[in-house]
């Protein structure tokens, strides 16, 4: 073989070595993106209409303006919204096994509730539904933020008061974080509600949005 031949090939050996690196580079730099844009840690919510955002746009909702909080806030964490508008706690008790293998949550946030008092539903069947809710989420390693809910006092002051009562005794017996009542810094504000007097308007969820962050973000580790 010739001189001229093998500096011929050394040349183009080295070409190809130079290109062959420049390749695993840039497959490299575009595989980075794709590992850090994985599926991340869950927020499972298990709702009712409150949180399914009935009558709005789904991302005018509170659950849709956590989600973008906990983007900016929390990167890696997503939010999935199992709320289901008429949901009673009998529906999330028989659901709530389903939607934990499904999505696998580092975080469940139960609120539920509010049909159960509309219905004049036993408390004590809403407290033991409760308590299967948490139960579950607990034993599948996910921490829990239960939410809870207030009824009107034309029900009667013993249904209120034990209705409310509940939540708390739930959180205390299986020691989870306790949000007392969604609704809380809007309740008294009628123009805060469409016109069936029972859901927020898109409005004054931002304000349920907040309400509820400083007892979900602790969670968020």
């Amino acid at each position: 073989m010739s001189q001229e031949y093998m500096r011929e090939r050394t040349r183009t050996a080295g070409v190809l070595g130079y290109l062959v690196v420049i390749l695993a580079v840039g497959l490299s730099l575009l595989g980075a993106p794709a590992a850090a844009a994985g599926p991340g840690r869950t927020v499972l919510v298990m709702g009712d209409s409150l949180s399914a955002a009935y009558g709005l746009a789904p991302e005018e909702g509170w659950v849709a303006l956590t989600a973008e909080r906990m983007a900016r806030q929390t990167p890696g964490w997503r939010v999935v919204n199992a709320s289901v508008s008429g949901e009673t706690t009998a529906g999330g008790a028989a659901r709530i096994a389903g939607e934990l293998s499904r999505n696998r949550p580092e975080v469940v946030v139960i609120a539920l509730g509010g049909n159960d008092g509309l219905r004049g539903l036993s408390l004590k069947q809403t407290r033991a539904n409760l308590e299967k809710m948490v139960s579950a989420a607990k034993a599948s390693g996910a921490r829990v933020l239960l939410v809870g809910m207030r009824m009107p006092p034309n029900l009667g002051k013993a249904y209120t008061e034990g209705f409310s009562a509940n939540y708390r005794a739930v959180a205390e017996a299986h020691q989870v974080a306790l949000l007392p009542f969604l609704l809380e810094p809007i309740a008294l504000d009628r123009a805060a509600f469409q016109a069936d007097n029972i859901h927020p308007i898109a409005a004054v969820q931002p304000k349920l949005r907040d309400h509820v962050w400083p007892a979900l973000a602790p969670l968020l580790k």
